[in-house]
Protein backbone atom coordinates (compact mmCIF):
# COMPACT_ATOMS: atom_id res chain seq x y z
CA UNK A 1 0.00 0.00 0.00
CA UNK A 2 3.04 2.25 0.24
CA UNK A 3 3.16 2.67 -3.52
CA UNK A 4 -0.59 3.31 -3.67
CA UNK A 5 -0.36 5.93 -0.92
CA UNK A 6 2.50 7.66 -2.71
CA UNK A 7 0.50 7.72 -5.94
CA UNK A 8 -2.47 9.30 -4.20
CA UNK A 9 -0.16 11.92 -2.69
CA UNK A 10 1.03 12.69 -6.22
CA UNK A 11 -2.59 13.19 -7.30
CA UNK A 12 -3.28 15.59 -4.44
CA UNK A 13 -0.04 17.43 -5.23
CA UNK A 14 -1.36 18.21 -8.70
CA UNK A 15 -4.14 20.39 -7.29
CA UNK A 16 -3.26 21.13 -3.69
CA UNK A 17 -5.45 19.97 -0.79
CA UNK A 18 -8.13 22.66 -1.15
CA UNK A 19 -9.52 21.69 -4.56
CA UNK A 20 -10.59 18.12 -3.65
CA UNK A 21 -12.50 19.48 -0.64
CA UNK A 22 -14.24 22.20 -2.66
CA UNK A 23 -14.87 19.76 -5.50
CA UNK A 24 -16.49 17.21 -3.18
CA UNK A 25 -18.70 19.75 -1.42
CA UNK A 26 -19.62 21.31 -4.76
CA UNK A 27 -20.84 18.03 -6.25
CA UNK A 28 -22.74 16.97 -3.11
CA UNK A 29 -25.82 19.12 -3.99
CA UNK A 30 -26.32 17.16 -7.23
CA UNK A 31 -27.00 13.97 -5.28
CA UNK A 32 -28.97 15.86 -2.65
CA UNK A 33 -31.32 17.64 -5.04
CA UNK A 34 -32.21 14.55 -7.09
CA UNK A 35 -33.54 12.60 -4.11
CA UNK A 36 -34.59 15.67 -2.14
CA UNK A 37 -36.89 17.00 -4.85
CA UNK A 38 -38.93 13.80 -4.73
CA UNK A 39 -39.22 13.86 -0.94
CA UNK A 40 -40.04 17.58 -0.89
CA UNK A 41 -42.83 17.44 -3.47
CA UNK A 42 -44.23 14.27 -1.93
CA UNK A 43 -44.33 15.99 1.47
CA UNK A 44 -45.88 19.26 0.28
CA UNK A 45 -48.31 17.91 -2.33
CA UNK A 46 -49.12 14.52 -0.87
CA UNK A 47 -48.83 13.06 -4.37
CA UNK A 48 -46.22 10.48 -5.34
CA UNK A 49 -47.11 11.08 -8.99
CA UNK A 50 -46.25 14.78 -8.73
CA UNK A 51 -43.06 13.90 -6.86
CA UNK A 52 -42.04 11.38 -9.51
CA UNK A 53 -42.75 13.79 -12.35
CA UNK A 54 -40.69 16.52 -10.68
CA UNK A 55 -37.77 14.21 -9.98
CA UNK A 56 -37.94 12.80 -13.50
CA UNK A 57 -38.00 16.29 -15.02
CA UNK A 58 -34.93 17.21 -12.96
CA UNK A 59 -33.05 14.14 -14.21
CA UNK A 60 -34.15 14.85 -17.79
CA UNK A 61 -32.86 18.42 -17.58
CA UNK A 62 -29.46 17.21 -16.42
CA UNK A 63 -29.24 14.49 -19.06
CA UNK A 64 -30.14 16.82 -21.93
CA UNK A 65 -28.08 19.84 -20.87
CA UNK A 66 -25.09 18.04 -19.34
CA UNK A 67 -23.18 17.62 -22.62
CA UNK A 68 -23.84 21.30 -23.41
CA UNK A 69 -22.21 22.33 -20.13
CA UNK A 70 -19.17 20.21 -20.99
CA UNK A 71 -18.97 21.67 -24.51
CA UNK A 72 -19.14 25.21 -23.16
CA UNK A 73 -16.39 24.40 -20.66
CA UNK A 74 -14.17 23.04 -23.44
CA UNK A 75 -14.76 26.13 -25.56
CA UNK A 76 -14.75 28.93 -22.99
CA UNK A 77 -12.91 27.40 -20.05
CA UNK A 78 -14.29 26.03 -16.79
CA UNK A 79 -14.09 29.24 -14.77
CA UNK A 80 -16.82 31.22 -16.52
CA UNK A 81 -19.07 28.25 -17.21
CA UNK A 82 -18.98 26.69 -13.74
CA UNK A 83 -19.42 30.06 -12.03
CA UNK A 84 -22.47 30.92 -14.14
CA UNK A 85 -24.09 27.51 -13.78
CA UNK A 86 -23.39 27.28 -10.04
CA UNK A 87 -25.18 30.55 -9.37
CA UNK A 88 -27.99 29.68 -11.78
CA UNK A 89 -28.42 26.27 -10.14
CA UNK A 90 -28.60 27.82 -6.68
CA UNK A 91 -31.38 30.12 -7.89
CA UNK A 92 -33.21 27.27 -9.65
CA UNK A 93 -33.10 25.00 -6.58
CA UNK A 94 -34.30 27.87 -4.39
CA UNK A 95 -37.18 28.47 -6.82
CA UNK A 96 -38.08 24.78 -6.72
CA UNK A 97 -38.20 24.83 -2.91
CA UNK A 98 -40.35 27.98 -2.92
CA UNK A 99 -42.66 26.51 -5.55
CA UNK A 100 -43.11 23.26 -3.61
CA UNK A 101 -43.81 25.10 -0.36
CA UNK A 102 -46.32 27.29 -2.21
CA UNK A 103 -47.96 24.10 -3.56
CA UNK A 104 -47.77 25.14 -7.20
CA UNK A 105 -49.46 22.90 -9.78
CA UNK A 106 -47.55 19.82 -10.90
CA UNK A 107 -46.69 21.17 -14.40
CA UNK A 108 -45.02 24.23 -12.86
CA UNK A 109 -43.13 22.07 -10.37
CA UNK A 110 -41.94 19.87 -13.24
CA UNK A 111 -40.79 23.00 -15.09
CA UNK A 112 -38.86 24.17 -12.03
CA UNK A 113 -37.39 20.69 -11.68
CA UNK A 114 -36.24 20.80 -15.29
CA UNK A 115 -34.52 24.15 -14.65
CA UNK A 116 -32.81 22.76 -11.55
CA UNK A 117 -31.51 19.79 -13.56
CA UNK A 118 -30.51 21.81 -16.63
CA UNK A 119 -28.36 24.20 -14.58
CA UNK A 120 -26.36 21.57 -12.67
CA UNK A 121 -22.73 22.76 -12.96
CA UNK A 122 -21.42 19.19 -13.38
CA UNK A 123 -18.54 19.65 -10.99
CA UNK A 124 -17.94 15.90 -10.92
CA UNK A 125 -17.26 15.44 -14.67
CA UNK A 126 -15.46 18.78 -14.97
CA UNK A 127 -13.36 18.02 -11.89
CA UNK A 128 -12.37 14.73 -13.49
CA UNK A 129 -11.47 16.48 -16.75
CA UNK A 130 -9.50 19.15 -14.88
CA UNK A 131 -7.50 16.64 -12.85
CA UNK A 132 -6.64 14.59 -15.92
CA UNK A 133 -5.58 17.76 -17.77
CA UNK A 134 -3.35 18.72 -14.83
CA UNK A 135 -1.79 15.26 -14.81
CA UNK A 136 -1.12 15.40 -18.55
CA UNK A 137 0.26 18.92 -18.25
CA UNK A 138 2.73 17.70 -15.61
CA UNK A 139 3.68 14.67 -17.74
CA UNK A 140 2.59 12.48 -14.84
CA UNK A 141 3.07 8.71 -15.17
CA UNK A 142 0.10 6.64 -16.23
CA UNK A 143 -0.23 5.19 -12.73
CA UNK A 144 -0.97 8.71 -11.48
CA UNK A 145 -3.52 9.31 -14.25
CA UNK A 146 -5.33 6.06 -13.39
CA UNK A 147 -5.25 6.93 -9.71
CA UNK A 148 -6.70 10.36 -10.49
CA UNK A 149 -9.66 8.67 -12.19
CA UNK A 150 -10.07 6.34 -9.19
CA UNK A 151 -9.96 9.30 -6.81
CA UNK A 152 -12.58 11.26 -8.75
CA UNK A 153 -14.89 8.26 -9.06
CA UNK A 154 -14.60 7.66 -5.32
CA UNK A 155 -15.60 11.26 -4.61
CA UNK A 156 -18.66 10.71 -6.80
CA UNK A 157 -19.53 7.50 -4.99
CA UNK A 158 -19.24 9.09 -1.55
CA UNK A 159 -21.32 12.09 -2.60
CA UNK A 160 -24.10 9.89 -3.97
CA UNK A 161 -24.14 7.88 -0.75
CA UNK A 162 -23.94 10.84 1.61
CA UNK A 163 -26.34 13.13 -0.29
CA UNK A 164 -29.49 10.98 -0.03
CA UNK A 165 -28.58 10.06 3.55
CA UNK A 166 -28.48 13.74 4.54
CA UNK A 167 -31.79 14.39 2.80
CA UNK A 168 -33.38 11.46 4.58
CA UNK A 169 -32.05 12.69 7.90
CA UNK A 170 -33.42 16.19 7.28
CA UNK A 171 -36.80 14.74 6.28
CA UNK A 172 -37.01 12.73 9.51
CA UNK A 173 -35.80 15.50 11.84
CA UNK A 174 -37.43 18.51 10.19
CA UNK A 175 -38.37 19.00 6.53
CA UNK A 176 -36.77 18.16 3.13
CA UNK A 177 -36.83 21.89 2.30
CA UNK A 178 -33.95 22.44 4.72
CA UNK A 179 -31.77 19.95 2.87
CA UNK A 180 -32.53 21.53 -0.50
CA UNK A 181 -31.95 25.02 0.89
CA UNK A 182 -28.56 23.88 2.19
CA UNK A 183 -27.82 22.35 -1.22
CA UNK A 184 -28.56 25.67 -2.94
CA UNK A 185 -26.19 27.47 -0.58
CA UNK A 186 -23.52 24.83 -0.98
CA UNK A 187 -23.55 24.88 -4.77
CA UNK A 188 -23.39 28.68 -4.78
CA UNK A 189 -20.42 28.81 -2.39
CA UNK A 190 -18.43 25.69 -3.27
CA UNK A 191 -19.34 25.76 -6.95
CA UNK A 192 -17.99 29.30 -7.11
CA UNK A 193 -14.92 28.18 -5.17
CA UNK A 194 -14.33 25.38 -7.70
CA UNK A 195 -14.73 27.87 -10.55
CA UNK A 196 -12.37 30.45 -9.05
CA UNK A 197 -9.64 28.00 -8.02
CA UNK A 198 -6.34 28.76 -9.82
CA UNK A 199 -6.45 25.42 -11.66
CA UNK A 200 -9.68 26.39 -13.44
CA UNK A 201 -7.76 27.83 -16.39
CA UNK A 202 -6.03 24.58 -17.30
CA UNK A 203 -6.87 23.35 -20.79
CA UNK A 204 -7.15 19.65 -21.56
CA UNK A 205 -5.22 19.97 -24.80
CA UNK A 206 -2.23 21.79 -23.29
CA UNK A 207 1.03 19.91 -23.18
CA UNK A 208 3.05 21.38 -20.36
CA UNK A 209 6.71 21.42 -19.62
CA UNK A 210 6.42 18.52 -17.21
CA UNK A 211 8.72 20.20 -14.73
CA UNK A 212 6.19 21.00 -12.06
CA UNK A 213 3.44 19.09 -10.28
CA UNK A 214 2.48 21.85 -7.93
CA UNK A 215 -0.91 23.43 -8.21
CA UNK A 216 -1.07 27.08 -9.04
CA UNK A 217 -2.27 29.50 -11.63
CA UNK A 218 -2.38 27.67 -14.93
CA UNK A 219 -2.49 29.98 -17.87
CA UNK A 220 -4.41 29.22 -21.00
CA UNK A 221 -1.60 28.53 -23.41
CA UNK A 222 -0.67 30.80 -26.27
CA UNK A 223 1.39 29.38 -29.06
CA UNK A 224 4.38 31.66 -28.43
CA UNK A 225 4.42 31.90 -24.65
CA UNK A 226 7.02 29.40 -23.51
CA UNK A 227 9.30 28.80 -26.42
CA UNK A 228 9.08 27.88 -30.08
CA UNK A 229 5.76 27.48 -31.76
CA UNK A 230 4.81 23.77 -31.48
CA UNK A 231 4.12 22.01 -34.72
CA UNK A 232 0.82 20.20 -35.19
CA UNK A 233 2.62 16.86 -34.81
CA UNK A 234 3.46 17.71 -31.22
CA UNK A 235 -0.18 17.84 -30.22
CA UNK A 236 -2.42 14.92 -30.92
CA UNK A 237 -5.45 17.14 -31.46
CA UNK A 238 -3.99 19.91 -33.57
CA UNK A 239 -3.31 23.54 -32.70
CA UNK A 240 -4.94 24.94 -29.58
CA UNK A 241 -7.07 28.02 -30.33
CA UNK A 242 -6.02 31.07 -28.36
CA UNK A 243 -9.42 32.70 -28.35
CA UNK A 244 -12.80 31.16 -27.65
CA UNK A 245 -14.38 33.84 -29.79
CA UNK A 246 -12.77 32.51 -32.93
CA UNK A 247 -13.80 29.67 -35.17
CA UNK A 248 -13.18 26.95 -32.59
CA UNK A 249 -16.58 25.38 -33.18
CA UNK A 250 -15.87 24.80 -36.86
CA UNK A 251 -12.42 23.36 -36.08
CA UNK A 252 -13.45 21.07 -33.25
CA UNK A 253 -12.01 17.59 -33.83
CA UNK A 254 -14.68 14.94 -34.44
CA UNK A 255 -15.69 12.53 -31.68
CA UNK A 256 -14.61 8.97 -32.56
CA UNK A 257 -17.30 6.36 -33.05
CA UNK A 258 -15.79 4.06 -30.44
CA UNK A 259 -16.95 6.41 -27.68
CA UNK A 260 -20.60 5.42 -28.27
CA UNK A 261 -19.98 1.92 -26.93
CA UNK A 262 -18.49 3.41 -23.78
CA UNK A 263 -21.51 5.66 -23.30
CA UNK A 264 -23.83 2.71 -23.82
CA UNK A 265 -21.93 0.77 -21.16
CA UNK A 266 -22.34 3.62 -18.70
CA UNK A 267 -26.05 3.92 -19.50
CA UNK A 268 -26.43 0.21 -18.79
CA UNK A 269 -24.55 0.56 -15.52
CA UNK A 270 -26.91 3.37 -14.58
CA UNK A 271 -29.83 1.13 -15.55
CA UNK A 272 -28.44 -1.65 -13.39
CA UNK A 273 -28.12 0.67 -10.43
CA UNK A 274 -31.62 2.10 -10.97
CA UNK A 275 -33.14 -1.38 -11.22
CA UNK A 276 -31.33 -2.40 -8.05
CA UNK A 277 -32.75 0.69 -6.33
CA UNK A 278 -36.28 -0.27 -7.35
CA UNK A 279 -35.78 -3.87 -6.25
CA UNK A 280 -34.24 -2.90 -2.92
CA UNK A 281 -37.07 -0.46 -2.20
CA UNK A 282 -39.71 -3.05 -3.10
CA UNK A 283 -38.10 -5.82 -1.03
CA UNK A 284 -37.57 -3.69 2.08
CA UNK A 285 -41.17 -2.49 1.83
CA UNK A 286 -42.39 -6.08 1.53
CA UNK A 287 -40.41 -6.98 4.65
CA UNK A 288 -41.89 -4.04 6.52
CA UNK A 289 -38.44 -2.43 6.75
CA UNK A 290 -38.79 0.39 4.23
CA UNK A 291 -36.57 2.68 6.27
CA UNK A 292 -33.69 0.26 5.67
CA UNK A 293 -33.56 0.95 1.93
CA UNK A 294 -31.28 3.99 2.35
CA UNK A 295 -28.88 2.01 4.53
CA UNK A 296 -28.72 -0.78 1.95
CA UNK A 297 -27.82 1.80 -0.72
CA UNK A 298 -25.18 3.20 1.61
CA UNK A 299 -23.63 -0.24 2.18
CA UNK A 300 -23.32 -0.75 -1.56
CA UNK A 301 -21.90 2.75 -2.05
CA UNK A 302 -19.31 2.39 0.69
CA UNK A 303 -18.06 -0.91 -0.73
CA UNK A 304 -17.97 0.65 -4.20
CA UNK A 305 -15.91 3.57 -2.90
CA UNK A 306 -13.42 1.20 -1.24
CA UNK A 307 -13.11 -0.78 -4.48
CA UNK A 308 -12.58 2.45 -6.42
CA UNK A 309 -9.74 3.56 -4.17
CA UNK A 310 -8.17 0.11 -4.49
CA UNK A 311 -8.00 0.41 -8.28
CA UNK A 312 -4.69 2.26 -7.88
CA UNK A 313 -3.14 -1.05 -6.84
CA UNK A 314 -4.03 -2.80 -10.12
CA UNK A 315 -0.79 -3.34 -12.10
CA UNK A 316 -0.44 -1.19 -15.21
CA UNK A 317 0.30 -4.29 -17.29
CA UNK A 318 -3.36 -5.26 -16.99
CA UNK A 319 -4.88 -3.35 -19.90
CA UNK A 320 -8.03 -1.28 -19.68
CA UNK A 321 -9.98 -3.60 -21.95
CA UNK A 322 -9.16 -6.51 -19.67
CA UNK A 323 -10.25 -4.51 -16.63
CA UNK A 324 -13.45 -3.48 -18.41
CA UNK A 325 -14.37 -7.06 -19.25
CA UNK A 326 -13.54 -8.27 -15.74
CA UNK A 327 -15.63 -5.53 -14.12
CA UNK A 328 -18.71 -6.17 -16.27
CA UNK A 329 -18.43 -9.93 -15.85
CA UNK A 330 -18.18 -9.48 -12.08
CA UNK A 331 -21.20 -7.17 -12.06
CA UNK A 332 -23.27 -9.74 -13.93
CA UNK A 333 -22.16 -12.69 -11.79
CA UNK A 334 -22.57 -10.83 -8.50
CA UNK A 335 -26.02 -9.54 -9.45
CA UNK A 336 -27.52 -13.01 -9.93
CA UNK A 337 -27.84 -13.83 -6.19
CA UNK A 338 -30.24 -10.87 -5.89
CA UNK A 339 -32.87 -13.00 -7.63
CA UNK A 340 -32.99 -15.29 -4.59
CA UNK A 341 -32.52 -12.71 -1.82
CA UNK A 342 -35.60 -12.83 0.40
CA UNK A 343 -34.48 -11.62 3.82
CA UNK A 344 -32.94 -8.37 4.95
CA UNK A 345 -29.66 -10.00 5.99
CA UNK A 346 -29.27 -11.72 2.63
CA UNK A 347 -30.06 -8.47 0.85
CA UNK A 348 -27.39 -6.59 2.77
CA UNK A 349 -24.81 -9.28 2.06
CA UNK A 350 -25.50 -9.57 -1.67
CA UNK A 351 -25.78 -5.84 -2.32
CA UNK A 352 -22.62 -5.05 -0.37
CA UNK A 353 -20.62 -7.59 -2.37
CA UNK A 354 -22.16 -6.29 -5.61
CA UNK A 355 -20.77 -2.84 -4.79
CA UNK A 356 -17.29 -4.21 -5.51
CA UNK A 357 -18.02 -4.11 -9.25
CA UNK A 358 -19.48 -0.61 -9.57
CA UNK A 359 -16.57 1.79 -9.09
CA UNK A 360 -14.02 -0.36 -10.99
CA UNK A 361 -16.33 -0.28 -13.99
CA UNK A 362 -16.78 3.49 -13.72
CA UNK A 363 -13.05 4.11 -13.31
CA UNK A 364 -12.20 1.89 -16.28
CA UNK A 365 -14.80 3.29 -18.66
CA UNK A 366 -13.87 6.87 -17.79
CA UNK A 367 -10.24 5.91 -18.40
CA UNK A 368 -11.10 4.46 -21.80
CA UNK A 369 -13.13 7.58 -22.58
CA UNK A 370 -10.23 9.87 -21.69
CA UNK A 371 -8.02 7.95 -24.09
CA UNK A 372 -10.59 7.68 -26.88
CA UNK A 373 -11.64 11.32 -27.26
CA UNK A 374 -9.80 14.42 -28.50
CA UNK A 375 -8.31 16.31 -25.52
CA UNK A 376 -9.97 19.49 -26.74
CA UNK A 377 -13.35 17.82 -26.10
CA UNK A 378 -12.51 16.07 -22.84
CA UNK A 379 -14.93 18.00 -20.62
CA UNK A 380 -17.77 17.45 -23.09
CA UNK A 381 -16.99 13.73 -23.23
CA UNK A 382 -16.94 13.41 -19.43
CA UNK A 383 -20.21 15.35 -19.16
CA UNK A 384 -21.84 13.18 -21.83
CA UNK A 385 -20.64 10.03 -20.03
CA UNK A 386 -22.17 11.24 -16.78
CA UNK A 387 -25.42 12.11 -18.55
CA UNK A 388 -25.56 8.59 -19.96
CA UNK A 389 -25.13 7.17 -16.46
CA UNK A 390 -27.80 9.45 -14.95
CA UNK A 391 -30.19 8.87 -17.85
CA UNK A 392 -29.90 5.10 -17.64
CA UNK A 393 -30.54 5.20 -13.91
CA UNK A 394 -33.56 7.51 -14.18
CA UNK A 395 -35.21 5.44 -16.91
CA UNK A 396 -34.58 2.20 -15.03
CA UNK A 397 -36.00 3.54 -11.76
CA UNK A 398 -39.18 4.63 -13.55
CA UNK A 399 -39.60 1.40 -15.53
CA UNK A 400 -38.54 -1.20 -12.98
CA UNK A 401 -40.47 0.49 -10.18
CA UNK A 402 -43.71 -0.47 -11.88
CA UNK A 403 -42.24 -3.87 -12.70
CA UNK A 404 -41.50 -4.50 -9.03
CA UNK A 405 -45.00 -3.40 -8.01
CA UNK A 406 -46.60 -5.84 -10.47
CA UNK A 407 -44.29 -8.85 -10.27
CA UNK A 408 -42.24 -8.39 -7.11
CA UNK A 409 -38.64 -7.39 -6.32
CA UNK A 410 -37.16 -10.30 -8.27
CA UNK A 411 -38.45 -8.76 -11.51
CA UNK A 412 -36.50 -5.55 -10.87
CA UNK A 413 -33.42 -7.53 -9.88
CA UNK A 414 -33.78 -9.56 -13.07
CA UNK A 415 -33.76 -6.33 -15.08
CA UNK A 416 -30.56 -5.33 -13.24
CA UNK A 417 -28.90 -8.62 -14.20
CA UNK A 418 -30.03 -8.18 -17.80
CA UNK A 419 -28.48 -4.70 -17.93
CA UNK A 420 -25.25 -6.14 -16.50
CA UNK A 421 -25.25 -8.91 -19.10
CA UNK A 422 -25.67 -6.39 -21.93
CA UNK A 423 -22.86 -4.24 -20.52
CA UNK A 424 -20.65 -7.33 -20.41
CA UNK A 425 -21.52 -8.12 -24.04
CA UNK A 426 -20.49 -4.61 -25.05
CA UNK A 427 -17.21 -4.94 -23.16
CA UNK A 428 -16.46 -8.23 -24.91
CA UNK A 429 -17.19 -6.95 -28.41
CA UNK A 430 -16.25 -3.23 -28.41
CA UNK A 431 -12.79 -2.15 -29.54
CA UNK A 432 -12.15 1.35 -28.13
CA UNK A 433 -8.79 2.74 -29.20
CA UNK A 434 -6.64 5.66 -28.14
CA UNK A 435 -7.35 8.88 -29.99
CA UNK A 436 -5.06 9.69 -32.91
CA UNK A 437 -5.83 12.15 -35.64
CA UNK A 438 -4.53 11.26 -39.04
CA UNK A 439 -1.71 9.22 -37.56
CA UNK A 440 -0.29 11.96 -35.41
CA UNK A 441 1.53 10.70 -32.36
CA UNK A 442 0.53 11.38 -28.80
CA UNK A 443 2.81 13.63 -26.75
CA UNK A 444 2.68 11.29 -23.77
CA UNK A 445 2.53 7.59 -23.08
CA UNK A 446 -0.80 5.97 -22.35
CA UNK A 447 -1.90 2.87 -20.51
CA UNK A 448 -2.30 0.10 -23.07
CA UNK A 449 -5.96 -0.63 -23.70
CA UNK A 450 -5.11 -4.30 -24.20
CA UNK A 451 -5.44 -6.63 -27.11
CA UNK A 452 -8.81 -7.91 -28.28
Amino acid sequence: MGTVGRTYREVIALTGPLLPVVSFLGRLPTATVQFGSVLLVARTSGSLTAAGLTGGALALGQVVCGPLVGRLADRHGQRTVVLAFSLANALAVTALVAGALARLPTPLLALLGTAAGATVPLIGPLGRARLIALARRANAPEATVSTALSFESTLDEISFVLGPALVGLAAVLAHPAYALGAAALLVAVCGSGFALHPTATVRAGHVGTGTSRRAGPVETPTVRRNGPVPTPAVRRHGPVPTSPAGDTESRRPPMPRSVHALRAALALQGAMFGACQAGITALTERLGQGDQAGLVYAAMGVMSAVAGLSMAAVPARIGLRTRWRAATAAAFALSLPLLWAEGLGALYAVVTVLGVAYAPHLVTVFGLTERAVPPARLAEAMAFATSALVGGQALAVAGTGRLAESYGPAAAFGAASLAAALACAIALTARPTSYAREGRGAPHARVPTGRP
